[in-house]
């Protein structure tokens, strides 16, 4: 629910709603746009009297908000939230960050490689798993803290802020004192107890859409990061498990425009797990750009026939170089501009 205030409402009449609601039991948090002031509540509404706040001063309209989803939702901020990760990095806004590097951290040498070459190519972020989740219990799992110690040097090395994910609520924390922003990987997106520890965290979450999830799940996940006190997500559309093998995944780019039309995060697009070979990679990358990505995630690898997981929809080098200097190219017809970082490495 949430109350409108008038557009000369005073500021003792704010406070006199705020209170109101805070009286019943429930969180109210004020929403201040260009032209309006409304303050939303969450919380059990179910037994709120409209009355009651029609009756205050400086109230317009009260609106019962239609999405089971209230925080993440445009109804609660018609504004689309701009998430910054550095400076002059930022998603949702005008300008879209590329995310690079490989799959997992395998070695001091592999990595510090991926993220001067993903640098050298114009990506902004750099990726790589510490801690990776796998279908199988023999698969790689990641090199854990040392792996995290691996991205700090190398993000060092390169100037570029890192993005690595974060498994369990237990981990979470040491994951954020390494990472620019802490991933919560498809295979997490309904691990509520990790969601809950994702909102205490002061860094921002790249939440991903999990494998068999409607875009109302995932944007209720992202509600539980933001109930519990971090607005700063990004969402990622990674691609949703279906019948055929002839592509890793189905990659859902009507999602994007679907949750800009009813959330303001901003969502970005993971055509590498969407796919699942780097051969299509490129070409959907582009389509998500058109599409309306605020931000795009590739795997890139300094030499993915080598790679210990997801060799084979990791880029090489030079096809990410080609890939960015397309959009590029692109980018300007849809009115956005594909972020640069100001400095060389030396």
């Amino acid at each position: 629910m949430i109350v409108i205030m008038r557009t000369d409402a005073t500021r003792d009449e704010i406070s006199g709603v705020t209170a109101t609601i805070r009286d019943l039991g429930l969180r109210a948090q004020r929403i201040s746009g260009n032209q309006r002031t409304a303050i939303g509540m969450t919380g059990d509404v179910s037994n709120v009297d409209e009355s009651r706040f029609r009756a205050l001063p400086g109230v317009r309209d009260v609106v019962q908000m239609t999405q089971p989803f209230k925080l993440v939702s445009r109804e609660w901020k018609p504004d689309t939230t701009v998430v910054e990760v550095a400076e002059g990095i930022s998603f949702g806004g005008n300008s879209i960050p590329i995310i690079a590097g490989p799959c997992s951290v395998e070695s001091e040498e592999q990595i510090t490689e991926a993220a001067l070459e993903v640098r050298a190519a114009g990506a902004t972020l750099l990726r790589g798993g510490a801690f990776k989740p796998r279908s199988s219990p023999y698969s790689f799992q990641g090199l854990g803290v040392p792996g995290l110690e691996m991205l700090a040097r190398a993000s060092e090395r390169s100037g570029l802020p890192v993005v690595t994910e974060a498994v369990d609520p237990e981990g979470i924390a040491i994951v954020s004192e390494y990472a620019d922003v802490v991933q919560i990987g498809a295979r997490n997106m309904q691990n509520f107890s990790l969601l809950k520890r994702a909102g205490d965290i002061d860094k921002p979450i790249l939440l991903k859409r999990g494998l068999a999830s409607t875009i109302v799940e995932l944007l209720l996940s992202a509600e539980y990061i933001a109930a519990s006190g971090n607005d700063r997500i990004i969402l990622c559309e990674r691609g949703i498990r279906g019948f055929d093998t002839s592509v890793r995944n189905v990659f859902d780019l009507t999602s994007i425009p679907v949750v800009q039309s009813l959330s303001h995060l901003p969502i970005i697009a993971d055509p590498s797990h969407g796919t699942g070979f780097r051969e299509y990679v490129p070409r959907m990358a582009l389509a998500a750009i058109v599409a309306g990505a605020d931000g795009l995630m590739v795997e890139v690898h300094p030499d993915p026939v080598r790679a210990v997981s997801d060799g084979a929809q990791s880029l090489y080098p030079a096809q990410l170089a080609k890939l960015i200097a397309q959009a590029r190219e692109i980018i300007p017809t849809i009115g956005r501009e594909v972020t640069q970082l100001d400095a060389a490495v030396a």
